[in-house]
């Protein structure tokens, strides 16, 4: 897959444009928190950037399919560096919490969706070598070296923003955050050879979202649930290593959870599954449900770090299955919109199994805030088990696909040449 060519000219710059994507609401923390003394404001300001990404984020993708990548990307990192300096300028002038949470909806918002247009490049590169078996399989191997990818930012931006906040000062983690975004972004948006064609649909024609997909909102609904486990863990991993007195570990703890995530992307990208897709999604996602049953029991952090590897070891599985399900069921017109409705999901998952789980160890303490990450997964796969018809695309259940006659909206392809 890394020897298609062209593929590192999209993959560096993008890698260096989405490690930004887990700096953000580090950076927020770290420096509300300073300048205005207060973990509740800190929280409460990072998810508004949490939500409106989460919910902005899928009508970027919209556009980027309707317009091509290159004209939503450049205005779109623009507005989110100067959004963020204004975030910055205010909390430094310790100006009003209400005002903070007006530079950060729009800092939020500007995210650019970088994990989902490269997903779409790498199914515009293997679509245009024809529809076979070896494409499909060059599609899943890229989609679980995505989910590598992201695991991979998720775990260094954190560290990385709190060591630029806490070596340098505390607004320099969103400035570091801004600067990569900005950087990556525009060098990501001048890779125009391998943007994927946009579909320009008849004049009076509106494209359909593909949130209108009963599959894809049943994903959707999925990956809120792996979000919580992620943001639910974060803060009870915390939490239980300060009651034991060894807050210094919960990074390590919540790394081999990430690290088992990671390796097992590895091993799900060099497999020739036989099965279908729809149940290994199934089978993953009550693998996690089954790992984060027994968080909750652990009782120290030895314990807690080998449940949390096998917690780990389904979310890679689980998200490749995800991504590689909803390119099947949107139209190509639409598919980068669906890649970022999943990662919103994911975002705003964590926002509220983060909050959630903090509520609950406030009450009760550290240890049943891990019923949160059990409680979000098991929705997610009870929605799945009950409603994975969905999952299948039309054409495959025995209907006819609906064409561009049935829409009303015949379509055609805009390649490198006419844009």
């Amino acid at each position: 897959m890394l020897r298609t060519p062209g593929a590192w000219t999209f993959l560096a710059p993008a890698f260096v444009a989405r490690l930004p994507y887990a700096m953000l609401s580090m950076g927020i923390l770290l420096l509300v928190k300073d300048t205005h003394g207060s973990y509740g404001t800190a929280s409460t300001v990072a998810a508004v950037a949490a939500v409106a990404q989460a919910l902005i984020g899928p009508q970027t993708g919209r556009l980027a399919d309707r317009y091509g990548q290159a004209p939503v990307l450049v205005p779109t990192v623009v507005v989110h560096a100067v959004s963020v300096g204004a975030l910055i300028a205010l909390a430094l002038g310790h100006a009003p919490a209400w005002s903070l949470f007006l530079a950060a909806a729009p800092a939020g918002a500007s995210v650019p969706q970088i994990g989902a247009m490269v997903r779409a490049r790498w199914i515009a590169t293997f679509t245009a070598e024809g529809a076979s078996p070896a494409s499909a399989a060059k599609v899943s191997t890229a989609f679980a070296f995505e989910s590598v990818t992201d695991e991979f930012t998720f775990v260094i931006g954190p560290i990385l923003a709190a060591a630029v906040a806490t070596s340098v000062s505390p607004s320099a983690g969103l400035v570091a955050e801004a600067a990569l975004t900005v950087a990556g972004g525009l060098a990501f948006a001048a890779q125009r050879r391998s943007a994927p064609a946009r579909v320009v649909r008849e004049p009076g024609v509106r494209q359909a979202s593909a949130l209108a997909s009963p599959g894809v909102r049943l994903l959707a609904g999925a990956f809120l649930g792996v979000g919580a486990v992620f943001g639910a863990l974060q803060v009870s991993v915390n939490a239980f290593a300060d009651s034991v007195g060894q807050h210094g570990a919960a990074g390590t703890v919540y790394g081999i959870f990430a690290g088992g995530s990671m390796v097992a992307g590895v091993l799900y990208g060099v497999i020739a599954w036989r099965r279908p897709v729809q149940q290994r999604m199934i089978i993953s996602y009550g693998l996690l449900v089954l790992g984060c049953s027994t968080l909750w029991a652990m009782p120290d952090l030895v314990s807690l770090s080998i449940a949390g590897l096998v917690c780990g070891l389904a979310i890679a599985p689980t998200l490749i299955s995800g991504y590689t399900l909803v390119e099947t069921l949107v139209e190509d017109g639409a598919k980068t919109e669906a890649f970022t409705w999943l990662t919103g999901a994911i975002g705003l998952g964590l926002a509220t199994g983060a909050t959630a789980a903090g509520r609950l160890i406030d009450a009760h303490g550290p240890s049943v805030g891990f019923l949160v990450p059990v409680a979000g997964a098991g929705l997610g796969l009870i929605a799945l088990a009950t409603l994975r018809g969905l999952l299948v695309p039309r054409g495959a259940r025995g209907t006819v696909v609906a064409g561009s006659a049935e829409r009303g909206a015949p379509a055609r392809l805009v390649g490198a040449a006419e844009r």
